[in-house]
């Protein structure tokens, strides 16, 4: 069973209007935050909360960042990162962070350990180098 919801961070209150319409025509939850309630749970500003990918065969979803936070290029599509590059980030950072111990690494990312190898071929992710700079420091 697929469960689609998105969240809306806004102080715009026409556009969570929209956004909450949209989820009853389509069947989809809509979270509505404004950007005081957003950060008050513990969220900043440009931070996307965990997000699950299912596999679509294409690239993944487009996280589109918070309005001011674009990098600077003037081209909107070069600050939309999909879900599978901020996934295979994360999971860089986190066998980096861990000096390439992939079972910590997958403890921080919350998964387990066998997901996160799955991923790391998936997204020919290569441990190695972590586990090299922690011989080279």
């Amino acid at each position: 069973m697929v469960r689609s919801w998105f969240i809306v961070v806004s102080d715009d209150h026409v556009l969570t209007q929209k956004a909450q319409q949209f989820g009853q025509m389509h069947g989809v939850s809509v979270q509505v935050y404004s950007t005081e309630q957003w950060e008050a749970r513990g969220g900043k500003p440009g931070e996307v909360p965990s997000l699950a990918t299912g596999s679509n065969g294409g690239e993944g979803a487009k996280v589109l960042p918070f309005p001011g936070t674009s990098s600077g290029s003037g081209d909107p599509r070069r600050s939309v990162a999909t879900i599978n590059q901020l996934e295979a980030n994360a999971i860089e950072s986190a066998i980096a962070a861990f000096k390439g111990n992939l079972t910590e690494a997958a403890k921080a990312l919350g998964i387990g350990r066998a997901t996160l190898y799955r991923k790391v071929k998936q997204y020919n992710i290569d441990p190695s180098q972590a586990r090299n700079k922690k011989k080279a420091a």
